[in-house]
């Protein structure tokens, strides 16, 4: 026990948060020092502070993350200011700028739409308006000579990536927001080290921050002498600035060029339930095969490239290169992603567009359901307009402040007519959007501010694939093992609770 103590107290996320509370802490305490000596001081700070908060005012920012941060300091009128200044601006290095520039020329010259495909999408307006955005906004094409298969829970998806990596020939590119050693990742492993001797490419890219708690420092050396390239995507470091929010929540697997697996599941034991962490952990994922997966490819290397500062042939990946074959095809699969420096909120905007284009019904899987004015806005007024709006969200958390956010939205959403139901047996981590039989999409982007504003993240828009059957049937059977949320249950609640839930979500877009 005290072996495990000591571990956690000099583990390198102790340390490195300790390092940043102390700058913080010297900070506080040399404004606070200087304010009691200089008036003149402490004048300068509460008018920069009021100089921030009008500027917050001004931008073009999610009006929820503006009012978090005025409240924030006018609050702390000192500190506040310099708060904003230090942790609230996306402030970038100038190499970081650079490499951003050139990676997001790179994927928009190579991101081409086929128009004739684009063209054959004319008869249904809604989702002919969602194509024209991914196209013209978001940068990401439509396919069709691609098939897709829905993976859930976990388990199945393990399956299938053990299959289709013990057949790769030429290349596997992973990027993951965790990876932990255990039965799901050392499997994993094992046939990567088998595929490096086989002259296959292995290159895997790992988030900082989402395993520094589940593998141990400087891994990524390790995976190096095995003969596999690896990236760790913004590494942590004790240094005040807002840039260690921005992480890598993405989930992509690209194999050969021409087989792709994104959704909700990392590479860690419990994503396939080989430990109860929180009761059954309800996950889901998607396998794309076809021309659809060059979209990943190059979202993979351009991420990468971001990351190292190297630059590749990016043609030496092209899916048709180790695949002559013509691809079968199974209805319209837009594979997309979301970047919290492109000045475009793909992600929101994807989900908005399905909520508020459709017409029978829209059922969603979500871990964490807070959002913002707008998003709600969208939701009660798609269910008041008699649209079926049903949420699924988890029953037993995987962290008690976000699940308590998560419950406060349910009364305003229960009283417009949205049906909400909690996953009894555990957890639900799927992210998941099914509409009017015809258009769903299925990936890594929680409805949180995180999620849809920091974080770099993806997905998978289909139409009219038998895939958005599949999603259906499992929303509906999911449900049988789900409690739903009445308004009677949304009144019978504590008033501490009350008050604790309206604190956190003032406070929600920072968190």
């Amino acid at each position: 026990m005290l072996y495990k103590w000591l571990k956690a107290l000099f583990s390198r996320v102790v340390i490195i948060t300790a390092l940043i509370l102390v700058q913080v802490g010297l900070l506080v305490f040399a404004v606070w020092k200087l304010s009691d000596y200089f008036v003149y001081w402490y004048i300068s700070c509460v008018l920069l502070s009021l100089a921030v908060v009008i500027w917050l005012m001004s931008k073009n920012d999610n009006p929820s993350y503006k009012l978090a941060w005025t409240i924030l300091i006018l609050v702390l009128p000192i500190f506040g200011g310099l708060f904003y200044l230090i942790f609230g601006i996306k402030r970038l290095p100038l190499n970081f700028k650079k490499s951003m520039k050139r990676v997001t020329e790179d994927q928009n010259r190579l991101l081409q739409q086929n128009m004739n495909v684009y063209q054959e999408i004319s008869g249904d307006k809604g989702i002919k308006k969602q194509v024209h955005y991914f196209h013209q906004f978001a940068g990401f094409p439509i396919y069709k000579n691609t098939t897709t298969e829905y993976l859930t829970p976990g388990e199945m998806k393990f399956e299938r990536m053990v299959e289709e990596l013990k057949k790769a020939k030429h290349y596997i590119f992973m990027e993951y927001f965790i990876i932990e050693e255990g039965t799901m990742w050392d499997t994993v492993l094992d046939i990567l080290r088998k595929k490096v001797q086989e002259g296959v490419e292995v290159r895997v890219m790992y988030d900082d921050i989402g395993c520094i708690n589940t593998l141990p420092n400087r891994y990524d050396a390790k995976l190096r002498k095995m003969g596999i390239q690896c990236c760790v995507f913004n590494p942590f470091h004790a240094k005040l600035n807002a840039v260690f929010n921005n992480r890598d929540h993405r989930k992509i697997l690209v194999i050969d060029g021409y087989i792709a697996f994104t959704g909700g599941i990392n590479l860690a034991d419990e994503y396939i339930n080989a430990y109860p962490k929180h009761g059954h952990w309800k996950d889901a994922s998607i396998m794309v095969k076809g021309d659809a997966v060059w979209s990943f490819t190059i979202m993979f290397l351009t991420a990468w490239n971001l990351t190292t500062g190297e630059t590749c042939d990016y043609e030496e990946y092209r899916s048709h290169k180790y695949h002559p074959e013509d691809f079968e095809s199974d209805g319209y699969v837009i594979p997309y992603a979301d970047s919290p420096f492109d000045g475009e909120h793909v992600g929101e905007y994807v989900y908005m567009n399905i909520i508020n284009n459709a017409t029978d019904y829209v059922y969603i899987n979500t871990p964490y359901l807070i959002v913002d004015h707008e998003f709600l806005t969208g939701l009660s007024l798609a269910a008041k307009n008699g649209v079926d709006v049903r949420i699924v969200t988890p029953h037993i958390p995987d962290k008690w402040y976000v699940h308590l956010l998560t419950q406060s939205f349910y009364p305003p959403l229960v009283r417009a007519g949205v049906k909400i139901y909690e996953y009894t047996p555990g957890f639900i981590h799927s992210k998941t959007f099914v509409s009017d039989d015809h258009t769903a999409t299925v990936g890594t982007i929680n409805l949180d501010f995180r999620s849809l504003y920091l974080h770099f993240e993806c997905g998978t828009w289909l139409y009219q694939t038998k895939t958005v059957a599949a999603v259906k049937e499992d929303f509906l059977k999911t449900l049988e093992r789900c409690q739903e949320i009445t308004l009677e249950d949304c009144k019978n609640v504590k008033w501490y609770k009350r008050c604790l839930r309206g604190l956190l979500r003032v406070f929600a877009p920072l968190m």
